[in-house]
């Protein structure tokens, strides 16, 4: 017998067979999310008909014949499909931001604090964070916890990220070719109003949202989100090694959040960050970088991984009492 991560007993995969529909399956994530699951032998696979796609009763149908369904739309189709389970068993996962800060629906970063694995493993509303919300949160959060940050802190963070997250025109786009403007870095959302900033306070314990600003490079996965500090901003006074401990101790036995040495050399190509060093996998790499007078911390993932479809499936995992990295890469 194999067990979880918590102790608890895993049901194999001859125990048990979850039909899943994934509603939204021709977008970037649905895709990825049918692409992991179509290689597991524990999961039955839910089709909608290609002319029914935008049918509400047969959507209804599937939705409610599965056990677990995957939202992969818009905020407010996901709204629309969520409107339309009528029993108490499907359990709905949702990759849009429409449930991220709702108090009916479990943060799907089962990371998050020692409680919100129990949170998402009993839910049947799970809401998928975003892909920069999850790095800016699993850096953030322990510092906030521990009273490192005060939740009046005026947080500073940039994120540079693959041009998939920008969905599949963004990357037709980019693999197309020929436009000189693609080949140099692109920030965006230079309005500050990014949509995944109520869920990076939300779930950090700050009062406000970080001023954070994206940036999309020429190469199509892999994201890293650096905030900075110096010591002027801290409620405690803290050595930037003291903070890459407390990231140790809080994610000790953690499978997929990697907390990586201080400053080594390794972390490190010829004194350049590798961004794309977690693609195809559901790690996380959090490092401190710095000296005492000023320091950042960078949160690594593959934004398709950890920062979407693989964060779904982890979730799925938990929900239906399969062990938590089955079919996850670390």
């Amino acid at each position: 017998m194999s067990f979880r991560r918590d102790g608890a007993p895993a049901i194999s995969e001859t125990e048990m067979s979850t039909k899943v529909f994934v509603d939204g399956q021709e977008g970037t994530t649905g895709l990825k999310i049918f692409e992991y699951l179509s290689q597991r032998a524990d999961v039955e696979l839910i089709r909608i008909d290609e002319a029914k796609r935008k049918d509400v009763d047969e959507r209804r149908r599937l939705i409610n014949a599965s056990d677990v369904t995957f939202l992969c739309l818009p905020d407010v189709a996901s709204r629309e499909s969520a409107s339309l389970v009528d029993n108490d068993r499907t359990v709905l996962i949702d990759a849009s931001t429409a449930f991220r800060t709702s108090a009916d629906w479990a943060y799907g970063l089962p990371e998050l604090t020692r409680g919100q694995r129990e949170r998402v493993r009993a839910s049947k509303r799970i809401a998928v964070p975003g892909c920069h919300a999850s790095a800016f949160v699993l850096a953030m959060r322990p510092l906030v916890d521990a009273g490192v940050v005060a939740a009046d802190f005026a947080a500073h963070s940039y994120s540079i990220t693959g041009y998939s997250g920008g969905g599949k025109k963004m990357i037709a786009d980019y693999e197309a070719g020929g436009n000189d403007l693609l080949k140099s870095p692109r920030p965006y959302a230079l309005g500050l109003t990014h949509k995944h900033l109520p869920e990076m306070a939300a779930h950090t314990g700050l009062k406000s949202a970080p001023v954070f600003t994206p940036i999309v490079g020429d190469f199509y996965k892999g994201l890293a989100v650096t905030t900075f500090f110096t010591p002027g901003q801290l409620a405690k006074p803290v050595k930037p090694q003291d903070v890459q401990a407390l990231f140790a101790e809080y994610y000790a036995g953690e499978a997929f959040v990697n907390v990586m040495p201080f400053n080594a050399e390794d972390n490190l190509d010829g004194g350049f960050f590798d961004v794309q060093a977690n693609n195809d996998t559901n790690r996380v790499d959090l490092f401190v970088f710095g000296n005492e007078e000023r320091f950042v911390t960078v949160a690594r993932l593959d934004n398709l991984g950890k920062g979407a479809s693989g964060a779904a499936i982890q979730c799925m995992n938990l929900a239906v009492g399969a062990a938590e990295d089955t079919g996850l890469k670390r």
